[in-house]
Parts: structure tokens; C-alpha cells; sequence
């Protein structure tokens, strides 16, 4: 008889994520676990609970979802989880903490639809927060030569060498955006610009967007006003601006929800997939290409 799919949610927050429970259910699941304020000490204790009533060949009904908004606690989580398997004994895990992974693989996606990323050169503003890192490690393996902009020239340094270091053939350029003339030279020349900001705040004014001959793609990923790109619409979905494909953070968010659903069901194929930002975007790739 075959085990039902149960479906492990870790987080870390007070609470445990409502909007992650309800992506699990509709992605087919039989039935959700849920743990919040998980600590990395407390992980061996839940991972062996998943990993040790049933046998290898049921673990593939088993699978872990790491979230909770604070993206570097995640990712700990997740090495934490990793370090608890041996041999056949593994389940499935995959991290999407705030949502980062599934939001940047949608918005790099978006901007694959319409350039050549291999032969692009892309601005990631607030490039160094959880999903903007996400966008440029998905950006640089698909070998566009990318901008990593902060308002701090030595924070975006820091993001483009974490970067390099678990992708050797990365084109990566620090760029300070501190003020209106910083921004504008970081954008000379770009193909692709993603906003990548914290909720409400403007990245890149209307004019500057507008002053920019180069750029084909814009991707805003903030849905509270003020929007980080000025001028594009919240659910604008490939809508022409000015001779500009654009984005807003609802335009995309159709396209992170079937990839994080896909992401799931992905789970419950194998019991040793691990899905993070790479593994994750390459399902988005394959829900692009499908008839």
C-alpha cells in the first residue's frame, strides 16, 4: 500500500507560516507537520522522527519544507537537516525561507523570456539582500555578467565573493547606489534590471529607467508602495514601457507559485533531493519549456 505524502514544515518564526501550509496542500500533500520557532539544535530530534518510522523504500512519502522569514536562520536549518542523513536514511528537502529562492527564480525567469542571459549584463538592485543574492547566483550561472549593487560598495564586494566562491565563472561588478548619480552609472549599459529592494522603498526612479537606451527587461519584486522601480505597475506582466518589457512583484507572483507548488510535488519524487536556489530555479525552467 502505498504511504501517504507527509510534508514536514520547519520554521522558524513564532509562528508557522500560513501561506507555506496552504502552497503545501494545494500542491497535493496528504498531510502537513508543522514546527515553528525550530532552533538548528532541535533538528537531529525532528529529522530523525522523518527519517526512521518508515522504511527506504516509503521515504520518498516523506519530505522536509525549511521556511520562515529570516533567510540566513533557514539556510542553517537547512545544513543542519543535511548533516542528519547517511546512506538510504534521507528524505527530500527544500528551503524557500521568505519566499527568496521561488521569488528569484520567477524574476529571473521572467527576464529569460525576452534576452539571452549568457548574453546579457543585468543590474541587481539591493543585490545583497536574501533575494537579491538568490537573483544574481541564478543570473551569473546562466552566464550574464552581473551588477551587484548596495548603497554600500563593500557590502555588495562581500555578496560578489560569497558568490565566486560557489560559482568560479561568475561575472560579478560591486556597485554603490547610495544616491540618484550612483544609480544612474551602475544602470549604463544593462540589459536587465532587478528590484530586489525591502518593501517600500524606490530603488530606481521613472526618469532614470527611462534614460537608460540599453535596458529591454525591468523586474520590480516589491508590491508596497512606494514600488522600488518607479513607473511599472504592480501587475504588470510583460507589459512595454517605453520599448521596455516590465515586471511588477504580482506579475511575477504567478509564476513563483507554480514553481514553489511544482517545487513540492518535486519532493516527493526521490528521497534525496535538496532544493535550494539552483535546484529550484531549474524546475521553473522545466515548467517554462513544458507543452
Amino acid at each position: 500500500m502505498t504511504k501517504p505524502k507527509i510534508l514536514i514544515q520547519l520554521d522558524g518564526d513564532n509562528q508557522a507560516s500560513v501561506f507555506d501550509a496552504v502552497v503545501g496542500v494545494d500542491a497535493g500533500i496528504d498531510h502537513l507537520f508543522q514546527y515553528h520557532s525550530v532552533q538548528v539544535e532541535q533538528i537531529r530530534d525532528l529529522v530523525h522522527g522523518a527519517m526512521f518510522t518508515r522504511g527506504p523504500q516509503d521515504l520518498h512519502n516523506t519530505a522536509l519544507f525549511i521556511g520562515g522569514s529570516n533567510v540566513a536562520h533557514g539556510e542553517r536549518l537547512l545544513r543542519a537537516a543535511a548533516d542528519c542523513f547517511f546512506g538510504p536514511m534521507r528524505v527530500s528537502v527544500m528551503l524557500d525561507a521568505n519566499g527568496a529562492n521561488t521569488t528569484a527564480a520567477a524574476a529571473v525567469l521572467a527576464a529569460a523570456r525576452h534576452v539571452e542571459l549568457a548574453q546579457s549584463t543585468a543590474l541587481v538592485l539591493a543585490g545583497t539582500g536574501p533575494v537579491g543574492q538568490r537573483a544574481v547566483r541564478l543570473l551569473a550561472r546562466s552566464g550574464c555578467q552581473v551588477r551587484v549593487a548596495s548603497r554600500s560598495v563593500e557590502r555588495a564586494a562581500e555578496t560578489c565573493r560569497q558568490v565566486q566562491a560557489n560559482c568560479a565563472d561568475a561575472v560579478l561588478t560591486p556597485v554603490a547606489t547610495a544616491d540618484a548619480d550612483q544609480t544612474r552609472g551602475a544602470l549604463e549599459g544593462v540589459n536587465i534590471v532587478i528590484a530586489a529592494g525591502a518593501a517600500g522603498v524606490e530603488l530606481l526612479s521613472d526618469d532614470a529607467r527611462k534614460a537608460c537606451a540599453s535596458l529591454q527587461v525591468a523586474v520590480d519584486l516589491n508590491a508596497v508602495p512606494p514600488l522600488g522601480l518607479a513607473g511599472i505597475g504592480v501587475t504588470d506582466k510583460a507589459v512595454d514601457h517605453e520599448g521596455v518589457i516590465c515586471y511588477g512583484a504580482i506579475g511575477v507572483g504567478g509564476t513563483k507559485m507554480k514553481i514553489h507548488k511544482a517545487a513540492i510535488k518535486k519532493l516527493f519524487t526521490a528521497n534525496e533531493l535538496v532544493l535550494d536556489a539552483e535546484e529550484i530555479f531549474e524546475i521553473g525552467r522545466e515548467l517554462e519549456t513544458a507543452p
